[in-house]
């Protein structure tokens, strides 16, 4: 077990160093790609603070609150996003091209290809952005973080860092026999975006759904209610347990795929 984890750590490092070699070709386009999802991101807290110059507060949520919870979302996505943002092409055009069959002739587990292929660096605007923003937030006292709580906050992140993947890796999965999946996946991620902002202010299908069905309130609000004292701790253990469930699943929805796989005919 040991040497297997040795040996993909080492291919895993050969291929980000190949992957490396390859943006570094237009450094250019590297930095201006960087720049503009920093800055997409940065125009989401701008759009907040435009919202309560109107407004006192949110459903009783101050500014300072949604702040930490619009940050504490970006860091479980912005993992995510840095490190499987090839399932992507799985759902668009891997499979429906055949160019997935490179990954069938490896001797090597097929997600792990799919992941190492790549990782994506604009996603440091994300974890950039949410560390920031989570740091701002802990300096004006609306969470206290002492050991406890930056263990759970270190658990909660890879926990719903695991959701992100276990969505993405679903739908992604879906290809293997829609051929293309990609319209079905652009939706359900980008729900997340409901999960930025307490769910209260949404009508209950809109909770249900985005907290039971796609379950990305676990991976901001409702872990991040109980950093800012107003939830249990017991939600980091439900959410801990979401991300277990849905990754056993998302696997094996994938995994059963490429049993039925089929290359790309006429």
């Amino acid at each position: 077990m040991l040497h297997t984890i040795k040996r993909y750590w080492r291919l895993y490092r050969v291929l980000i160093a190949q992957f490396f070699k390859v943006v570094m070709q237009s450094k250019g386009d590297f930095l201006m790609g960087l720049l503009g999802f920093f800055l997409t991101q940065a125009s989401g807290i701008l759009f907040l603070y435009l919202i309560f110059e109107q407004i006192p507060s949110l459903n009783g949520w101050t500014l300072d609150q949604l702040i930490f919870i619009y940050g504490f979302a970006q860091i479980p996505r912005g993992i995510d996003h840095l490190l499987t943002d090839n399932i992507w092409l799985v759902a668009w055009r891997l499979v429906i091209n055949g160019e997935f069959d490179r990954y069938m002739l490896r001797p090597m587990n097929v997600f792990f290809q799919v992941i190492a292929e790549k990782i994506q660096p604009d996603a440091l605007g994300e974890l950039l952005i949410g560390s920031i923003l989570v740091i701002i937030s802990a300096s004006k006292g609306v969470v206290v973080f002492d050991f406890a709580h930056v263990a759970l906050f270190v658990v909660s992140v890879l926990a719903g860092a695991l959701i992100y993947t276990s969505i993405k890796l679903f739908f992604a999965a879906l290809a293997f026999w829609l051929k293309q999946s990609g319209p079905f996946l652009q939706v359900a991620y980008e729900m997340a975006d409901f999960a930025k902002y307490p769910t209260e202010i949404y009508n209950k299908g809109i909770r249900f759904l985005i907290t039971w069905v796609i379950p990305f309130a676990f991976v901001a609000y409702l872990p991040a209610s109980y950093f800012l004292g107003k939830g249990g701790a017991g939600v980091i253990g439900v959410e801990c347990l979401i991300a277990i469930v849905f990754w056993c699943v998302a696997y094996g929805v994938f995994n059963y795929g490429l049993k039925g796989y089929e290359s790309a005919g006429n």
